[in-house]
């Protein structure tokens, strides 16, 4: 049971849990405690730049007001998270930030899923100083070095065994959708063929490869397959009957002749699909993912940007399948909040030539040590664990919000990556315009959320691994009461 701070209890079913936290010295120093944010918090406010409007942020800076004018003016018109949370971040640890206005947040959104740990873990800003103290070279392109060996040997430990055992790395661009793209070149070259295999709903980046692969993509010579689901189910019946219906449909389109499938250089599919709308990859599903694959000798290339480094409450979103892929496509949490990405896969794959795939930044050394002291902490922690256990208890507390307010079409997820999709109570369509009113209820709370999903409907969690039960507890008791307001304010 979740004891909230307005005094309800939303039930969770489950033993208390001991929350994992930052170390006690570390995080007494410069933790900034979570709070709902006052009305009468903001401080002066002048709007020009160089303006004395904020005493919170690193040596003060121009009022909050004047530097979202300021970016709306000169940034692109492509622009996403600044338009629905118009904040100004001036300090943040773990769970919270704090605007240059004062107010402070609790931040489910964690740089979309990059911060495992949160905001500044003191052991993320102990590695990145230590490498700025060495005097190591920032900057190495692919070049070996001491931090680059420690990343690759901790990232090693924590890969499938049977994947590790036969592994290969290639550090690409600071993006994940540049890993995306080098595992796609990766497969053709070692196929020679020019097909590719992704499911609807899917999000892998924004180039134009990993575009490619993604829903919604025009004119492409990808072959879209049916992703499992339950509550818009393709074949109208959701559950174990749905998911195998899918898998049928696949096999049967690889072997029918005429199926007017090119052939297949790779299958690219995420273990629980993010910006689709947090939807898992039913277990047995993905098993015969990986049989259909290796039975044809199409490499299989696990998409684990969002899902990795025990944000579904296993260390890689394929293990609760027991499913080793052929490749690995890994970012965000791998970086421990700096940019880094890279794809490991079965040596038997590793047939370019050199400079086939490279990119300027690959040997980003802040982003290794910040890496590799995530991996550790998060190993050394259990933290996926945590996130399991933590996960499911959050989940049933919303499944009994969803008991009350009809506008929740359905809850779902895997460990701290979590679901709402909102709907029309009378038609079940989804409900965008209702989803953006509670993530803007949310941020009127000092809750921040994103949406995600087919419409936009989907209200997503992506708090850090180190989530206790009491912010857990807020968190929740926050979206209790957003829900219900969005509800009275799009009627």
């Amino acid at each position: 049971m979740f004891e909230t701070q307005s005094g309800r209890a939303i039930r969770a079913g489950g033993p208390r849990l001991v929350a994992v936290t930052e170390p006690a010295a570390a995080a007494a120093a410069t933790e900034i405690p979570p709070q709902v944010p006052s009305q009468g918090s903001r401080g002066p406010d002048p709007d020009a730049p160089g303006g004395t409007g904020v005493s919170g942020g690193p040596g003060g800076s121009a009022a909050p007001e004047g530097i979202l004018r300021r970016q709306a003016q000169r940034e692109s018109a492509a622009r996403t998270y600044a338009r629905s949370l118009p904040i100004v971040p001036v300090r943040a640890r773990g769970l919270t930030i704090e605007g240059a206005d004062g107010r402070r947040y609790l931040d489910c959104l964690s740089g979309a899923g990059s911060l495992a740990l949160g905001h500044n873990h003191p052991v993320v800003l102990e590695a990145i100083r230590g490498v700025l103290d060495s005097g190591a070279p920032l900057h190495v392109l692919d070049l070996a070095t001491p931090v680059k060996d420690a990343f690759t040997t901790e990232l090693f430990a924590n890969l499938p065994p049977a994947l590790a055992a036969d592994a290969r790395i290639q550090f690409c661009g600071p993006a994940g959708t540049d890993a995306v793209e080098a595992a796609l070149k990766l497969v053709r070259t070692a196929t020679g063929r020019p097909g590719l295999l992704a499911f609807t709903g899917a999000y892998h980046g924004m180039t134009a490869g990993a575009l490619d692969a993604s829903g919604g993509a025009p004119g492409v010579r990808v072959t879209r397959l049916p992703y499992p689901q339950d509550l818009r189910c393709p074949f109208g019946v959701g559950g174990p009957e749905g998911a195998e219906l899918s898998a049928r449909w696949t096999e049967n389109l690889l072997d029918d002749p005429k199926g007017g499938v090119p052939a297949p250089a790779g299958m690219i599919v995420e273990p629980v699909q993010g910006e689709g709308g947090v939807i898992p990859a039913p277990d047995g599903w993905l098993r015969r993912m990986r049989e259909i694959t290796a039975a044809r000798g199409i490499p299989l290339i696990a998409d684990e940007v969002q899902t990795g480094v025990g944000r579904t409450g296993a260390f890689w979103g394929v293990d609760h399948a027991g499913v080793v892929p052929d490749v690995m496509v890994l970012s965000k949490a791998i970086g421990g909040s700096l940019p880094l990405a890279v794809i490991v896969y079965r040596s038997g794959l590793d047939v370019w030539a050199p400079g086939a795939h490279a990119g300027t930044f690959r040997g980003n050394q802040l982003a290794m040590a910040a890496g590799a002291a995530t991996l550790a902490f998060v190993r050394e922690n259990r933290l996926a664990e945590r996130a399991a256990a933590l996960g499911e208890r959050m989940l049933t507390a919303l499944h009994g919000l969803a008991c009350v307010h009809p506008c929740i079409g359905e809850v779902r997820g895997r460990g701290l990556m979590i679901g709402i999709e909102l709907v029309d109570p009378d038609t079940g369509a989804a409900a965008p315009s209702l989803a953006a009113a509670v993530r803007q209820e949310c941020l009127d709370r000092g809750l921040i959320v994103e949406l995600g999903g087919r419409h936009g409907a989907v209200v997503r969690l992506l708090p850090p691994l180190t989530l206790t039960d009491e912010q857990a507890a807020a968190v929740l008791d926050r979206l209790a009461d957003a829900i219900p307001a969005a509800a009275r304010r799009t009627h």
